[in-house]
Order: C-alpha cells, then structure tokens, then sequence
C-alpha cells in the first residue's frame, strides 16, 4: 500500500512539472518569473490575457479531458475484459463527434449554453455507438465477446467516421475547416465556459466509479465469478458503461477526436500500481492528464508558431504501444 501511494504522489507531482513547462510553452514567450508574476496578479495586462484567457483554459480542459478519455478506458477495458479496449476504438468518440458536428452545423455561435449543452449531445451519440457495439458483441449464452468487441468496434468507427465526412461536405468552408481540425485531435474548446462544462462531468463520474471500484476488481473476472462474489453483473455493468461513455463523450466534445489515451493510461497504470482498482482509477487518471496535456505542450512547442495538434502527437505514440499490446495478447 505504501508504494502505491508513493506512486500516485509521484504521477501527482509528475502532472504538476508537465503543468509548470506547459505554462512557459507557447508562440508569446513568456519565463518562468513573468508567468509567477502573473499568476500573482502583478503581470502586463497582455501577460494576463496570454495566461489566463489562453493557456489556462487550455491547459485545464486537456487535463480534464485527459483524466476522462484514461478512465473510459480503465472501465471498459475492465468490463469487457479485453485489453484493446478503447472509447476511441469502439466508436464511442466517434459517435460522440458526430453528434458535436450537427449540433455545431446548426448552432455555430460560442455562448455559455451551446457550450454546456455539447457533453449532453456528445453522450447520445456516445451512447448510441456503444449501444450498437455492445449488443453486436454480445451473445446470449457467452455473453459479452472480448474478441469480436473490438472487431465490431473498428467497424462501426470506421462507419461513423464516413458518416461525419459526409455531414462535413454539407456544411461551410468555416465548419468544414472545425470539422477536419476536430477530426486531428485538436484541443478547440480552449476557453473558460468550456472548463466549467466539463469540470462536473469530470468530477461526478470519477466519484461514481472510484465508489464502485470493487465492483470493478469483481468485474475483472468472468461472469461466474463475479456473481459469486455478489455482483449483480448485468444491471453493474450497463452502470459502468453509461459512465465510460459519459466520460469519453463530454472529453471528446471538448477537445476532440483524441485516440490511444484510454488505452495507454489504463495499461501503465497497472503495471505500475498492480490491478486494484481503488488504485488504478487515480493512477490512470493522473496519467491521462499527464499524457494529453504533454502532448499538447509538444505540439505548441516544436514548430513554433505553428503548431500540431495533441491528437497527432498522442497517435505517434499510441499507434506503437496499441501494436506491443495486440502483440502481447496474441501470444
């Protein structure tokens, strides 16, 4: 117990250092002294718009969505015990990103309700999508099929991904150009009404599963066992779910088509912390945000003033480790 709580100590400080170089990274140099000055209220007025009306806002959503996309994952990947599991994998994002774009097509202007309003029609899509996969996967006496999960997912993804293409030709040059960036991965909703839209999700759904985190450890094993450990398998795991989705769908309708997060946190933070997940789902959370907001610091600093989107820098390195992890599972 000792060293998983040095563990999480040290993803919590390792959150923290990537916090620090993400806030001295960006086209308007700004060092170290200047940003502390700033954030104590003694900064120029155009260092208080640089930080607190762009890299804040920023910063926190790819944190909040980071932490949301690696707990999808965690949850899923834990109910449907299969080790590719992924929102992004399943076509939950996808779903969820279809949803965003109609409602962007019919109402692009940025106020405070659109904004607040996006999570919710991201989780029907989310849903949706899920819904879709999950009973295609399911047979009445195997029950839920790890193998054909992801293979049915691939393909609705694939599916939904035309779909959107589609719906992206009808709209304007405007939209069509949101549409494609949001495809990448790009972290769009970087202002203040789009953390305050996220932050209860985040938080209320985190509450939920860490409460059910022994139900998750149960839920690790096969069917059997887990109603003879007293869990009501079913009615846990439609639970479950509805929140994974809710999670991957209200990070994706803020920062957009984000892959790999759920599959690569998940994955580390087990073989870090071991598979209790009264510890996983907080180590897999730090690592999230950790890895999200990493990315997007990569991609603002290495082609200055251009930049890459986090979707692209986290695929470079998610598009190995989901080949090591088919590899490994294979055998």
């Amino acid at each position: 117990m000792k060293r998983r709580a040095i563990v999480i100590t040290a993803l919590f400080f390792l959150l923290l250092l990537v916090v620090i170089i993400s806030l001295n990274t960006g086209a308007s140099k700004m060092s170290p002294l200047e940003v502390t000055k700033t954030l104590a209220g003694m900064g120029t007025a155009k260092q208080e718009l640089i930080l607190f009306e762009f890299r804040l806002p920023r910063m926190l959503i790819a944190i909040l969505a980071g932490a949301g996309l690696a707990l999808s994952g965690c949850i899923i990947q834990t109910i449907s015990r299969n080790p590719l599991a992924d929102p992004g994998l399943l076509g939950i994002s996808t779903g969820a990103g279809v949803m965003v774009v109609l409602y962007l097509s019919l109402f692009p202007t940025g106020t405070d309700a659109p904004a607040l309003f996006l999570p919710f029609l991201a989780f029907i899509g989310g849903a949706l999508a899920a819904a879709l996969v999950f009973g295609l996967s399911y047979e009445k006496q195997e029950g839920l099929l790890p193998g054909r999960l992801v293979l049915t997912g691939v393909a609705v993804a694939a599916g939904l991904s035309a779909l959107m293409t589609v719906l992206s030709l009808r709209l304007s040059r405007e939209l069509y150009q949101f549409a494609a960036v949001w495809l990448t991965g790009s972290i769009w909703g970087a202002a203040w009404e789009y953390v305050w839209a996220l932050l209860p999700w985040i938080l209320v759904l985190f509450a939920f599963v860490y409460y059910k985190a022994r139900v998750l450890d149960a839920l690790s094993f096969d069917e059997a066992t887990a109603t003879g450990l007293g869990v009501s398998v079913a009615k846990e795991q439609i639970q479950l779910l509805a929140a994974a989705v809710a999670l991957a769908a209200a990070s994706v309708s803020i920062s957009g088509g984000i892959g790999f997060i759920g599959l690569i946190a998940p994955h580390l933070a087990r073989r870090l912390i071991g598979v209790h997940h009264v510890y996983v789902l907080p180590a897999s959370a730090l690592l999230g945000a950790c890895l999200l907001l990493g990315a997007d610091t990569v991609g603002r600093a290495i082609l200055q003033p251009s930049e890459i989107h986090a979707g692209i820098v986290v695929a470079i390195i998610g598009a190995p480790y989901f080949l090591y992890v088919l590899a490994r599972s294979a055998r």
